[in-house]
């Protein structure tokens, strides 16, 4: 691991203050540390943000809910108020990582982790234009591609975002709520993560001196019949391979909101909204669930490795919506 400066300012202005050329923000670290070891990450300084006030809470207010960015993902996980009125938001993180990384990552540095693609950590690889941009990309040049993009890749990358909570944050509308240079600025959700298009390397609309200090969700009906589905290689501690955060609202037996995410299968959280074009203002089964489920992925595009995601993730989506129905008739 390179030599690195370290500084652990107590306010958000020192944060900001100490966020020079060639500095990182360490939060939870078990993503930027992981990545320093391997020497993907170089970073010339590390800002320490933990000690900052009042970023912990997490507050359930009568129209939005609000995370604050250094709030653990176990313990928003365990909140048995937040499981009872949107239960999608504690099923993406208990189903993150292990109980050892939950306790110590915050949902601030969740939001934000890297992509996991085997080409981009591993240094040995020459070619990945997100580590160095230009250099190619080794998945698109006969690589291993099955746990690699099919919604938002470019020609020069396919990476797959890793996270499983932004799904369910881009699904409700979420906003980023950023401290910077110029003072506080909110982010749609949605807009947060940069498509890679020709230069991978730039993952977010982050500016180099902005800290995330929290993440703020309006309250919506289709909350309270949410689910989040997962399918992976192995039940624990394992990246989806397919994924649905998904919500229902509904006035009897039509859908009159429909929430669809999609995990494991883009190169941004991805909101599947031809799903919810789908679904909303019909009347609900099984049949349109698979409807919805399609129309997720018309306009997948698979490289030979992934195209079983295709299938696999229409039919994730298919079921997390037949429970989610469930969900909402127990709710009406």
């Amino acid at each position: 691991m390179k030599n690195f400066a370290y500084a652990k300012p107590s306010s958000v202005e020192d944060a900001i203050a100490a966020l020079g050329d060639g500095a990182d923000v360490l939060a939870g670290g078990t993503t930027m540390v992981d990545l320093m070891k391997l020497e993907v990450m170089t970073p010339d300084a590390l800002v320490d943000i933990t000690a900052l006030p009042d970023l912990s809470e997490v507050t359930i207010g009568d129209g939005r809910i609000r995370f604050g960015a250094l709030a653990k993902m176990q313990a928003v996980a365990d909140n048995a108020e937040l499981a009872r009125m949107a239960p999608v938001f504690t099923e993406t993180l208990w189903m993150a990582a292990s109980p050892q990384l939950r306790w110590a990552a915050t949902l601030g540095g969740n939001i934000l982790q890297r992509t996991r693609c085997p080409y981009f950590r591993d240094t040995h690889y020459l070619q990945c234009n997100k580590r160095d941009p230009g250099s190619g990309c080794a998945a698109l040049d006969g690589g291993r591609t099955n746990m690699h993009a099919i919604l938002g890749g470019s020609e020069a990358c396919v990476a797959m975002y890793p996270g499983d909570f932004a799904q369910a944050l881009i699904a409700f509308d979420a906003e980023v709520v950023v401290e910077g240079p110029s003072g506080e600025r909110r982010i749609p959700f949605a807009d947060l993560h940069v498509l890679p298009a020709d230069d991978p390397s730039r993952e977010t609309v982050l500016g180099p001196r902005e800290v995330v200090v929290a993440i703020e969700v309006p309250r919506s009906p289709a909350m309270r019949g949410s689910y989040y589905l997962k399918a992976r290689d192995r039940e624990s501690y394992a990246f989806a391979s397919a994924s649905a955060a998904v919500g229902l609202a509904m006035e009897g037996d039509t859908v009159s909101d429909a929430r669809v995410a999609l995990g494991g299968v883009a190169s941004v959280p991805w909101r599947a909204r031809a799903a919810e074009d789908v679904l909303r203002g019909a009347t609900f089964s099984e049949e349109l669930a698979r409807e919805a489920g399609r129309a997720a992925f018309a306009d997948a595009v698979p490289l030979e490795g992934s195209a079983y995601k295709i299938p696999l993730g229409a039919s994730v989506v298919a079921g997390a919506l037949m429970t989610a129905r469930e969900r909402a008739r127990q709710e009406g």
